[in-house]
Formats: structure tokens, C-alpha cells, sequence
């Protein structure tokens, strides 16, 4: 009894105390995160707090004993002689794991900013090829400066506040016994606090499960911790088909292959997708009239001039939160559901696409992107999708028409200006017809803008705003040439952003609002209607429309619609954020946990601040018709029918 008492005095409450610890610097961290996106967050009622501090507790709980499973281990397992190192080499892994912790918490307190939400094991294989994250992180280390501070303020805590266990000599008669049926005990705990409950019936919790205690998909994000977020994504299967419908059932509610809807002959006319990087609608004045009191005039002149020319709607969105978002879902009609396309096992799937089922009409296509060859794995997809050629930083410098990497912008890529330039005169290099692509780079983080613009571009509220002005401007200048050329007339132009960005404006802020991109399709010989139209539009509608515009006679696979052929009330939208679908339409908003709905809205509720959940024809229809989306997407990508066969 002696030997139970001197361990319940030693090793286990020190164990406690110090996880105690680990708990309260995370939880710090959660506030911490809280006030960096406040914009995102704020609102938040004490009843809501409630909830999303209860369920952090459990997240923090398992994230805290993955974390510390060798110093768990190291003070409960029984072995007599371990005393005289046990101490130093606790107190080391105690401070190694939780302060990495502490620093990937609030490192992405930031890159939530970016992507909506919660950090996963994908991040080290989007950035993976990438050779400038140490100037990026550089970067925001002098700008979040303060967020160094915390951490190094709560790794210190950690440091002070560690409890040392003190170690007595011991009766190796009943020392093995004892501590035997305590380690198991302290495993047994571990185990079930690392599942987030006891009993076989209780499954292993997951980041999906953080909706339970939440009002708004982004509060997910307070609910949970990076490092569980990274833990449990790690190599688990992103696709799993779902089974609400039978098959027979399943193709009568919706199917993702197009037929043709006209009998007109093919119109071989150019294609060329602009994909602006972080060109979010909010930026764009002529698309916001009534976003602030007295008019909104935006930051993009240029793009307002192209909208007056142009056919696009009034609620248009992304279908991801990423840059590797963008590429599938604009070019091959392929949205982001559950992890981005791109680190998924069915990015080896066969795909097509615009360059894909153009090039079966006799299309030269080509992909531009000014970062360096390979970057974001661009141009691996472009590859598969179907584009012939790619054309990229080194490409550009091999042109001696231009001025190489003297227009690199030391981060990411060429500058915009030059590179459109360089994208433009190599379409007049091409033979017609051609259908193109090019990605954008310069309005992204650090947000900087070539020094002789330093002074000719105002800043504006965010730190993003001078970039889109300077790249509003290179769009300017690529048009201005682009007129000129002899395919110009012959030419379908579609102008979006990959995703949105930074805002300042609240209902761009909301779990839809920060999915609003622009859809632009300008049609310069004035064939094609133009106006902003009262519909919906979403990046996997593009590719539909595009085809649909050429009278394309060959059947293929999107999950968008064709915008001109499609009737209005038929028109949808459908993107995915922190495990929950959103799914437009017909004016409403359902919200959708992949088992049940959590969320029904007007569109007119614009800051979604009612929600109107509750049994209506409307809402089961659209549920319906959500679960036959998400179950053909599943079950496509897990058995490769991405292409009609």
C-alpha cells in the first residue's frame, strides 16, 4: 500500500498536472485564433461559446494524449531504473510536442484566413514541390510578430509550470504488481480519451464530428485544434460512397454525364480561361452596388469596364477554398469534396476536360502558369486533363522577347503584367483554333506589387487590395493587346478567380459569402448575351456552358450545368467547408452534415442569421438531390468513371 501511495504522489500527478498544462496552452490558443479572424467569428453568442468550449475540451483532450503518448508512456510504464533519466527526457518531450503544437495552432490562425478552415495532413502534399516557404514564413513572422510572442510566451509557461515527479527508492516485491495494473489503467484512459469516449460502440471522433457543437460550419474551426486535424486525416481514404439511393434510383435524380442538347453544327471558336488568383467578387464594384450605403466603387476598374461586355449572375461562387481547388473545378467541371482533388488517390483516375474533349476537335491546348515548373502540381493536372503543352516560368525565360527572371517576384512567380503579356503574344504564336488557360499569381500572399507600382497604386483597407489593384491593371493591359491580335474576335473569354480571399465586408465573411467569386463570360464579336443575370453559377458550371456555346456534339463528364441551356430554377451551386455541404438553389441554402441537413436559409438572408430548418417540400427535394450529387461524386472517383467510356 506504501508503493500505491508513493506513486499516486509521484509519476501520476505530475502526468495530470502536467496535460493539465498541455489543455490550458491549448485552449489559449483557441482564443488566440478566435481573435486574429474576429471578422469571421464575431457575433458569436455565450450559449454558442458554451457549446464550442465543450466540444474543444474533447478535441483538445485527444490531440493533447496523441501528443504526449512517449511522455504518457515514459511516466507510467513499470521499470524501476528509469528514475535517473525519466526526469530531463520528460520535461524534453513534454516541451518538443506540445510547443510544436502551440506553434502549428497559431501558425494557422493565419492560413485560416485563406482556406475557412482547420489545417489536415493534405497541407504536406499541396506545398510539397514548393521551394519559397521559408521566405513566406519569414514573411509572416515579421508581420504577425505578435503571434511569435504568444507562442513564445505560452512554450515558456510550459517551461516554468512542468512538474518534475520526484522518484524514491522502491520494494521490488510489490513495485511490478502495483504499477502493472496502473499502467494498464493509464493506457486503458489514454485510449479512450484519444477516441473521445469509452466503449467499442463509441467511434474514434473525427473533424467532422466538431459540427455537433456548432451553430455555423466556420465555427468548426474554434471547435477544433490543428494537430488533431493533421493526426486524423493522415492517411485516411478522402472518398467513401455513400449508399442513400439505389443505383437505378440514383441515375433517375441526377447524373453528371452531359449529352448534346442541340443538333447545330460544331462553331470552332478560340478559348481562353483567365483564372485570377484570390480575384474574389467582393473586389469588383460593378458586382457590389448595394454592398455599402452611397455605392461601392471596388478596387477593379478594368474588370468593371469587362462586366458592362460581359454575361455573368448575380450569385456566382467557387466550388473550393484553394488555388488546387480552382484548376479541376474550372477546367474539368470537378468540385472539392472532403479533401482538394488534387491529394486524393483519384487524381491517377482518368479525367478530361475542356483541353481534353476540345483537342478531339482538332484544338492545340496549352495551360500558362508563371510559377516555377511543376509548382502546386498544376501542371501534372494539366497533363492529365488533356492540355498538349504547358508553359511556365522557364518557358518564359527561354522567350527572348521578354526579360526572364528579372520579372520574377521572388516568392511565387512572373509577374502578372509581363506574363499575360507573354501569355497573349504566344496565342499569336499558335494556330487557330486553340483553346488556353492561364493561372494567375500575383495578388496572393505576401501581397506585394513590382516596385515602379509601388506609388502608382493606392492601398486599400486589406493588405490585398493594392495587389488587385496592379492585377485589375496587367488584365487591362492583356486586353489591350489581346484586341489587336487576329483571333481576338474569334474568341469565347471566361474570366474567374480561383477562390476569395481576404475581406472586409460581412456577408463575405459568412459560410457562403466566402465562396463568391466572379464568373465572367465576354464574348468580343457580340454573339453571346450579356448582362448580369438573376441565377446562380458556380467554377463547374464553366466548362458545360463553354461546350454548350460551341455545340459540342460529344458526351462527356461535368457536375455543373450548361448556364445557357439549362432552365433558371434547374441552376445549382454545391461547395464543401469544414464537413459540411452547401447546396444552392432556387433561392435557398441548404446546409448538410452528409447525414442530415443542419442549415436552411433564404439567399436573401444574406449574414444567414435565420435559420429556417425544418420539414419543408423545399428543403427534402433539395436534400435529395444533394445526396444523389455527393453519392454519383463518390462513387465516380472510387471507381474511376470520370470520363464516358
Amino acid at each position: 500500500m506504501n508503493q500505491l501511495k508513493a506513486y499516486l504522489k509521484g509519476e501520476i500527478p505530475s502526468l495530470l498536472w502536467n496535460l493539465l498544462l498541455a489543455m490550458l496552452a491549448y485552449m489559449a490558443c483557441r482564443f488566440i485564433y478566435w481573435a486574429e479572424n474576429y471578422n469571421t467569428f464575431s457575433g458569436i453568442s455565450f450559449g454558442q461559446w458554451r457549446e464550442i468550449l465543450m466540444g474543444g475540451v474533447k478535441f483538445d483532450l485527444s490531440a493533447v494524449l496523441y501528443t504526449n503518448i512517449l511522455l504518457i508512456v515514459l511516466l507510467s510504464i513499470p521499470c524501476h531504473w528509469k528514475s535517473k533519466m525519466s526526469p530531463f527526457i520528460g520535461k524534453i518531450l513534454f516541451l518538443i510536442f506540445n510547443g510544436l503544437g502551440i506553434v502549428m495552432n497559431l501558425m494557422d490562425a493565419v492560413y485560416f484566413n485563406f482556406t475557412g478552415r482547420r489545417t489536415t495532413a493534405s497541407v504536406f502534399q499541396e506545398f510539397a514541390g514548393e521551394d519559397n516557404l521559408a521566405s513566406i514564413f519569414l514573411t509572416e513572422i515579421f508581420r504577425h510578430w505578435y503571434l511569435v510572442l504568444a507562442a513564445i510566451a505560452l512554450i515558456y509557461a510550459l517551461y516554468k509550470l512542468y512538474k518534475t515527479p520526484e522518484y524514491k527508492e522502491v520494494e521490488l516485491k510489490y513495485y511490478y504488481p502495483i504499477r502493472t495494473l496502473l499502467f494498464v489503467l493509464v493506457i486503458f484512459l489514454t485510449i479512450n480519451g484519444m477516441r473521445g469516449g469509452f466503449g467499442t460502440a463509441v467511434r474514434p471522433i473525427t473533424i467532422s464530428n466538431a459540427n455537433q457543437y456548432i451553430s455555423q460550419p466556420s465555427q468548426a474551426a474554434l471547435v477544433l485544434n490543428t494537430p488533431f486535424s493533421v493526426i486524423r486525416t493522415f492517411g485516411k481514404k478522402p472518398f467513401v460512397t455513400p449508399s442513400y439511393f439505389p443505383q437505378e434510383t440514383l441515375e433517375q435524380l441526377y447524373t453528371p454525364v452531359h449529352y448534346p442538347t442541340d443538333t447545330l453544327a460544331f462553331q470552332a471558336k478560340n478559348v481562353v480561361v483567365l483564372i485570377v488568383e484570390s480575384f474574389g467578387k467582393e473586389y469588383i464594384g460593378s458586382l457590389n452596388s448595394s454592398l455599402e450605403p452611397g455605392g461601392y466603387e471596388g478596387y477593379t476598374p478594368f474588370a468593371d469596364s469587362l462586366v458592362r461586355r460581359s454575361l455573368t449572375f448575380r450569385y456566382s461562387y467557387s466550388n473550393g477554398r484553394k488555388s488546387i481547388d480552382g484548376m479541376p473545378s474550372i477546367l474539368s467541371g470537378i468540385p472539392m469534396f472532403v479533401e482538394p482533388f488534387f491529394l486524393t488517390p483519384a487524381s491517377l483516375n482518368t479525367v478530361s476536360g475542356l483541353a481534353g474533349e476540345l483537342s478531339k476537335k482538332g484544338y492545340y491546348t496549352a495551360f500558362f502558369h508563371g510559377a516555377q515548373n511543376g509548382s502546386m502540381g498544376f501542371q501534372a493536372f494539366a497533363r492529365s486533363s488533356g492540355f498538349q503543352d504547358y508553359y511556365g516560368r522557364t518557358e518564359y525565360n527561354e522567350d527572348t522577347r521578354f526579360h526572364g527572371d528579372e520579372d520574377f517576384d521572388g516568392t511565387w512567380a512572373i509577374w502578372d503584367e509581363p506574363f499575360l503579356q507573354f501569355y497573349a503574344q504566344k496565342m499569336s504564336d499558335f494556330k487557330q483554333p486553340f483553346m488556353t488557360a492561364v493561372f494567375t499569381a500575383s495578388s496572393h500572399h505576401p501581397f506585394v506589387v513590382p516596385e515602379q507600382y509601388k506609388d502608382t497604386f493606392p492601398e486599400g483597407p486589406l493588405i490585398i487590395h493594392k495587389c488587385i489593384r496592379y492585377t485589375d491593371h496587367s488584365l487591362r493591359k492583356f486586353f489591350e493587346f489581346a484586341s489587336k491580335q487576329p483571333w481576338y474576335q474569334n474568341t469565347l473569354f471566361v474570366l474567374t478567380a480561383d477562390h476569395s480571399n481576404l475581406t472586409d465586408h460581412t456577408y463575405y465573411q459568412t459560410d457562403l459569402g466566402r465562396f463568391s467569386v466572379p464568373i465572367l463570360f465576354f464574348d468580343p464579336s457580340g454573339e453571346t448575351t450579356t448582362g448580369i443575370q438573376d441565377a446562380i453559377a458556380q467554377q463547374i458550371d464553366i466548362m458545360p456552358t463553354l461546350l454548350g456555346m460551341l455545340h459540342y456534339d460529344q458526351p462527356y463528364v461535368s457536375f455543373g450545368c450548361d448556364l445557357l441551356h439549362t432552365p433558371v430554377d434547374s441552376l445549382y451551386a454545391v461547395n464543401y467547408s469544414n464537413g459540411i455541404y452547401q447546396y444552392v438553389k432556387q433561392g435557398r441554402l441548404l446546409q448538410f452534415d452528409g447525414e442530415k441537413p443542419v442549415g436552411f436559409y433564404a439567399l436573401s438572408d444574406s449574414l444567414l442569421m435565420n435559420n429556417q430548418l425544418g420539414n419543408t417540400e423545399q428543403q427534402k427535394s433539395m436534400e435529395r438531390e444533394l445526396k444523389a450529387i455527393i453519392q454519383q461524386y463518390m462513387s465516380r472517383m472510387n471507381e474511376d468513371r470520370l470520363v464516358v467510356k
